[in-house]
């Protein structure tokens, strides 16, 4: 059994509201109860926090960190290294993603992804498969030689992952996966989401229709809003049941552009943070591989040798600054875009994303200034700067 405890801070933020000095109480991993420092019994071991304590941050679209690419390091220790580096920026769940590959390294990533469950790799909440079942005119830095229909084996290898993992994402386009398949995966619990599309607004709203649940990085890699044909672009903002993802580094989507978005977007679906990070994050990496293609880091980008952006170079705590202090967000709307809504995305906010009574103790300590001081999973800390 472990001791309850107390972390404490001046300013908690539990995914709907403040709490001035203010504890969280907390132990066996989950929260009890977050209560005013002052009534704290002193029995209890308090730990001081610091300025601002919000839920850890829940990250839906990883394909690396610490120097480990998924598809190059499909291992239980490829996803603890991706895990531990995001922790550093505040991280507190993510999903390892996968991007497109040989059907022969998406079973070897199904696999580790189980056996990282299987061990408790702190951090680790599931896979997102992004690809192969995408459109060849919008496959970004996806290797055109992999995209593919999705057949019948693949379905089932999905589904099998389905089952084993508590959160499983994956990104496909209509162009190469039939609505009926769709409806399949999301009996099954799966968030299937569109990306890599050039599908009209009429073909995206039907896809909603059969399971569709959110867009992955929102004005990437998809048909564009127009005032004719609103595109892919138009039916994640005007479709309510849908979630969207974005990548908020300034370079993926202009600042304006996602101010416009987050304006424009119709509920209960929210626009929820992604890094879409690769494997340089967290080091001084100037060059990877991916599919045996160089990807370089140049001021902030990750592109092809052809300036097609390959991913972004951005963490979790960065992204949130940047929606807070570029678009002028309130913070609690920030933060929630990186807890709450996420959360609700994948539907695990029964066990993530706030700081209630019942849920995974992860916490994230941030300063004035918004960076990552400590982060918590599961009671335990495994950061402090």
């Amino acid at each position: 059994m472990t001791e309850n405890r107390a972390l404490i801070g001046r300013h908690v933020f539990d995914g709907a509201s403040w709490h001035e000095d203010a504890a969280v109480l907390f132990g066996n991993g989950k929260i009890i109860a977050i209560r005013p420092v002052g009534s704290l019994s002193p029995d209890i071991e308090k730990i001081e926090g610091g300025e601002i304590i919000a839920p850890g941050f829940i990250d839906l679209q990883v394909n690396g960190g610490g120097g480990v690419l998924l598809n190059e390091e499909p291992t239980v220790e490829g996803i603890a290294t991706i895990c531990a580096a995001h922790a550093k920026f505040g991280t507190t769940a993510l999903l390892p993603t996968l991007i497109t590959d040989t059907y022969e390294i998406t079973e070897r990533t199904v696999e580790a992804g189980i056996a990282a469950k299987d061990r408790h790799v702190p951090g680790f909440l599931g896979l997102h498969l992004e690809g192969p079942h995408l459109s060849l005119s919008r496959k970004g830095a996806h290797d055109p030689k992999l995209i593919r229909p999705m057949e019948e084996r693949d379905l089932d290898l999905i589904l099998s992952c389905g089952m084993a993992l508590d959160a499983l994402m994956v990104t496909i386009a209509p162009e190469s996966v039939s609505a009926d398949q769709v409806t399949r995966l999301a009996a099954a619990g799966i968030t299937v989401s569109l990306g890599h599309t050039e599908a009209s607004y009429e073909t995206a709203q039907s896809y909603a229709t059969a399971g569709i649940r959110t867009a992955t990085h929102l004005f990437n890699a998809m048909s564009p809003l127009g005032h004719r044909e609103p595109g892919m672009v138009g039916a994640a903002l005007a479709t309510g049941a849908l979630y969207a993802g974005m990548i908020a580094d300034g370079i993926h989507v202009h600042p304006a552009a996602m101010g416009i978005a987050l304006r424009a977007k119709t509920g209960p679906g929210k626009i929820f943070l992604v890094t879409d990070a690769m494997s340089p994050l967290g080091t001084d990496m100037t060059s990877f591989t991916l599919n045996g293609r160089e990807i370089l880091r140049r001021d902030g980008r990750l592109t092809l040798i052809d300036g097609t952006l390959a991913g972004a170079d951005i963490d979790m705590a960065s992204s949130v600054r940047l929606v807070h202090q570029i678009l002028g967000l309130p913070l609690e709307e920030a933060l929630r875009m990186a807890t709450v809504y996420p959360a609700e995305a994948v539907q695990v906010s029964g066990v993530k994303g706030s700081i209630a009574p019942g849920l995974d103790a992860d916490f994230v300590v941030l300063d004035d200034d918004l960076r990552t001081q400590s982060t918590w999973i599961g009671g335990r800390e495994v950061y402090r700067a």
